[in-house]
């Protein structure tokens, strides 16, 4: 009976233990505890020798809760970094989509936009810049992201792979001294054989981020080229910046002039000129702004000749030029200044003073009841039948104003830049307030 006891016993042990361990047991293998069980000592030593049943022993397996945060928080990294992933790849993807869909918008309204023919060049310029620091913000932001994400994703690895080894140490000695351990660790380590899966996953996904960027580089490149071609392109028809309209002189001829009325009388002992002009083709003498009287027709002249600027107080006499500063074809601020009480008279091109005369027409006074026409000179006789067509501008003149004082060369500068540069007025004649009729063939345009 002895050894039928003993043989019975070891029966109900092999069929019990597995199936009854395992069912205790997987709640702990599933929530994280698999290695927070404990084995008893006396159920390795003859634990069943006096006579307690196995169903004892194995009802009182521990189940200790201390170690379950320890599995769930890698579970909740491993989701959790798996979820910051796909939402940093879609929060990418979004962006790029976001900002090539603006960048097809506005290449379509340049397009599409028969006024943008003849917009400024630093229009062009502005929307260029503006694209360009949309472009490199977006790539900034791409960057960050990718290395934002790049270092979560390693610091993720760095803990899982710690904690792998940690586990795999206990692994170790607990096959050591159970069956069971041994086949929990194998279980286990098939899971932590998972980590190097998980990082290629993650360095795949880091591969396919890159492609995508480097794919929204280039099409950034070929649309910043597409502006630049389109910015040549219109070079020559634009307007300077702020200004919506200008003064066409279609062609050489004197009956096309614009006559202006200043807010003032013109009795002036100083004077700032200031105009915006692209000549189309300059003579010998071209004439931009002149102010003449029934006694002198030429009181007060800013001309071209060829590639230099004059001006001219009081005659041709008081005379003051500079030489190689106008270029046809292309768009120029010119200003000239003069004070009676010094006789200093001041150039200025592109906001740089080309050219400085002391002595012009020191102590005149410029007499007033004269006429102001732009393009053309008064003739001696008054009459507008008399004007001579070879003194007459061709081109485009706009931004057109004069004070009755000299500026200083920080505000001539200012002005001559091509931001804003119509918003500025004169007090003796402004842009845009000053009653300015053209003749003949003359006519605005924007």
């Amino acid at each position: 009976m002895q050894g039928q006891t003993n043989t019975y016993t070891s029966i109900n042990i092999r069929m019990y233990v597995p199936g009854a361990v395992l069912a205790l047991c997987l709640p702990c293998f599933l929530s994280g505890n698999v290695f927070g069980y404990e084995y008893g000592e006396d159920y390795y030593y003859n634990g069943i020798s006096n006579g307690e049943r196995l169903q004892t022993k194995t009802t009182q397996i521990p189940c200790p809760p201390q170690d379950l945060s320890r599995w769930e928080k890698l579970f909740i990294m491993l989701e959790d970094s798996e979820m910051k992933q796909n939402m940093l790849l879609q929060q990418n993807e979004d962006m790029v989509k976001v900002e090539m869909d603006s960048i097809r918008k506005e290449l379509h309204k340049l397009n599409n936009n028969k006024a943008c023919i003849q917009a400024s060049e630093n229009t062009c310029k502005c929307i260029s810049e503006q694209i360009n620091r949309n472009l490199n913000q977006a790539m900034e932001q791409l960057r960050e992201a990718a290395d934002m994400y790049q270092t979560q994703n390693n610091d993720t690895l760095q803990q899982l792979l710690q904690f792998s080894k940690n586990q795999a140490t206990r692994l170790t000695k607990l096959e050591s001294s159970s069956l069971l351990g041994a086949g929990l660790g194998q279980v286990a380590m098939k899971t932590f054989s998972t980590y190097p899966k998980e990082q290629e996953a993650s360095n795949a996904d880091s591969g396919k981020l890159e492609r995508a960027l480097m794919a929204t580089v280039a099409d950034l490149q070929r649309v910043h080229a597409q502006l630049a071609f389109f910015q040549r392109a219109t070079a020559h028809r634009f307007l300077p910046s702020g200004c919506e309209m200008a003064l066409l002189f279609p062609m050489r001829s004197k009956h096309i002039f614009a006559e202006v009325t200043p807010s003032m009388s013109m009795s002036l002992q100083s004077f700032t000129i200031c105009l915006w002009a692209k000549v189309t083709q300059s003579l010998n003498r071209t004439v931009l702004f002149s102010y003449g009287t029934k006694k002198n027709p030429q009181e007060l002249q800013l001309l071209l000749a060829r590639h230099s600027v004059l001006l001219t107080v009081g005659g041709e006499t008081h005379l003051v030029e500079a030489h190689s500063v106008v270029t046809d074809g292309q768009w120029g601020h010119f200003c000239a200044a003069w004070s009676s009480a010094q006789g200093l008279a001041t150039l200025w091109v592109n906001g740089e003073n080309v050219a400085r005369v002391p002595g012009v027409a020191e102590g005149h006074v410029l007499p007033r009841d004269g006429f102001i026409l732009l393009g053309q000179e008064r003739s001696r006789s008054g009459m507008y039948r008399d004007l001579d067509s070879s003194v007459a501008f061709t081109g485009k003149i706009t931004g057109v104003n004069m004070w009755d004082h000299v500026l200083d060369a920080g505000r001539i500068k200012e002005y001559a830049s091509q931001d804003g540069s119509c918003d500025i007025r004169g007090n003796v004649i402004g842009w845009g307030v000053s009653e300015i009729i053209p003749h003949g063939g003359a006519q605005y345009i924007n």
